[in-house]
């Protein structure tokens, strides 16, 4: 039928005076008819109804008003069809930014256990030295566990006091001038190791001369890792300077930083203690060894707090161009994300150590069978695990309130849905320089707590110095997990929203030029002799 047959007529009213009798006006009448083919176009009348799909619905328009008295026959009805209105396709779930969901719920209870249990014995540890310091001062334990408290503690707690300090210097002069701090940070570390190996060697005892090769040999492979990321040492200079800039924008984002620097200075300060009581215990190895894993666990998921907190806040700004609280997202990381922190902080660092080994190993390979067929065994178990956590999660974690391995697995699924970022972010390493800046700082430590012990005394030099390092590297990690944070949500942002005004040309420059083959990465075992947009 016509459009013109479709437009029911207009209803015409009897004019005033007429004695002319009318007949009533007939009420629009619908009718319902089941039909199997689809029905033609809709009218502009019905489309206000409610769609009764497969259901044509046709009205039955009134005809105008006749007299009765004329006998006109009235027309046949005039139908119109009517086809449904199609519903409207819904979008996918909108991604939560406060989810109020616990993620991985048995790891934080793992932790918490763990910590309880680790609270009451260094608790016991640190009650029995002081007992047996009051109850029994004369004993032979009491004389050992006093001259530790006087030569073996102040200098390691020297050492945490110097790595407080070492910590924050490096992240401030990493924010100040990130293109001249990433070259510092690679060989400084190589220069300060050398030298403070060198300097356990002079001792001249056993112990010392050992943990001084060791140092030696570290320093050797940082010069040599040192000169092989030559190429990419530019590039993550100006990752780091524009990374680094919406620091300024909120005000306090060092504050969880700073209060985690604070708290585990705190328990490392009564840990020393435990461990003092614990060296009088029955299973002393065993049970110094329990102390020492705890520690860094514990110190692990404080840095990570640290850079959930940064992470949400400078995520959140980069996504959605919100200005955060950083107390609301401290809250965050210390409830409902902890579980994922606790996770992160067991498999990150494996996870970078089989990173560091392949790497190793690919440069060592050569022609021997046993050097390739290990290398390769590595990096099969890498390229395995890497998809299920990567440091990369921390950034969703934050933001969504993701598990760690879902995160990590959305996160490296957006690196490799973009052209040639997996291949750019396999090859980054920021996480070698933070890494390094621990290194460096726990070497500074040991020169400053070895050289302390060996003047007071020299039998207590090597644990000293082992312990110093250890907990500087710890305490400077956690003072270097906001650029690490900043830096990671430059990436994973940029990998999500490529075309946010907020990022400048540092990323797409770097991935035309892999693609045109002017600016071809530094070959990587997950990514070996491969351009980014191969």
């Amino acid at each position: 039928m016509g459009a013109a047959e479709n437009a029911a007529p207009p209803r015409q009213e009897a004019a005033p005076g007429r004695g002319a009798a009318l007949a009533p006006v007939p009420e629009a009448v619908e009718k319902v008819v089941v039909v199997d083919q689809a029905p033609p176009p809709p009218v502009a009348r019905l489309q206000a109804q409610r769609p009764l799909a497969p259901l044509q619905v046709t009205t039955q328009a009134p005809p105008p008003p006749m007299s009765v008295a004329s006998g006109a026959v009235e027309p046949p009805p005039q139908v119109a069809a009517y086809q449904p209105v199609p519903q409207t396709t819904q979008q996918g779930p909108v991604l939560s930014l406060n989810s109020h969901k616990y993620t991985n719920g048995i790891t934080l209870c793992l932790f918490l256990l763990h910590l309880a249990v680790a609270g009451f014995a260094v608790g016991f540890f640190v009650f029995k030295t002081i007992q047996d310091n009051s109850q029994h001062p004369r004993s032979r334990t009491a004389q050992r566990e006093r001259s530790l408290l006087r030569d073996w503690l102040l200098p390691v707690e020297g050492a945490v006091a110097l790595s407080i300090v070492l910590a924050f210097a490096w992240q401030k002069a990493v924010r100040a001038w990130p293109r001249t701090m990433v070259r510092v940070i690679l060989w400084s570390s190589f220069g300060i190791t050398l030298a403070v190996g060198a300097l356990l060697m002079c001792f001249s005892m056993l112990a010392t001369v050992g943990l001084g090769i060791a140092m030696v040999v570290f320093s050797i492979g940082t010069g040599l890792y040192a000169c092989w990321v030559t190429r990419r040492v530019s590039f993550t200079a100006r990752v780091f300077e524009r990374a680094v800039q919406p620091v300024d924008k909120f005000r306090g984002l060092n504050g969880p930083a700073y209060l985690m620097v604070a708290a585990g200075f705190v328990w490392i300060s009564v840990w020393c203690v435990a461990v003092i009581g614990a060296a009088n215990f029955r299973f002393s190895g065993l049970t110094i060894l329990a102390l020492v894993v705890s520690l860094a666990w514990t110190a692990e998921v404080m840095r990570n707090v640290a850079n959930l907190t940064a992470s949400r806040v400078i995520a959140l700004y980069y996504l959605r161009g919100m200005q955060s609280s950083v107390q609301f997202s401290f809250q965050r990381a210390l409830t409902y994300n902890l579980g994922s922190a606790c996770l992160g902080s067991l498999f990150v660092p494996t996870i970078e150590a089989l990173r560091i080994l392949a790497r190793g190993l690919n440069l060592l390979e050569g022609e021997d069978e046993f050097m390739f067929s290990c290398a390769h065994c590595c990096l099969h178990v890498m390229n395995g695990v890497f998809s299920f956590g990567n440091s990369w999660a921390f950034v969703h974690i934050a933001a969504y309130g993701r598990g760690f391995v879902q995160a990590s697995r959305s996160t490296w699924g957006q690196f490799e849905a973009l052209p040639g970022m997996a291949a750019l972010v396999d090859s980054d390493i920021t996480s070698s320089v933070c890494f390094l800046t621990g290194v460096t700082s726990g070497a500074l430590c040991v020169a400053l707590a070895g050289s302390w012990a060996f003047v007071v005394h020299r039998h207590y030099t090597a644990t000293v110095s082992l312990l110093a390092f250890f907990v500087g590297y710890l305490m400077t990690r956690i003072g270097m997990a906001l650029p690490q944070a900043c830096v990671g949500c430059y990436y994973v942002c940029y990998a999500e929203n490529p075309g946010s005004r907020l990022f400048d040309g540092t990323i797409p420059d770097r991935l035309r030029k892999m693609q045109e083959g002017r600016d071809p990465l530094v070959p990587t075992p997950r990514f070996p002799h491969q351009r980014a947009g191969a």
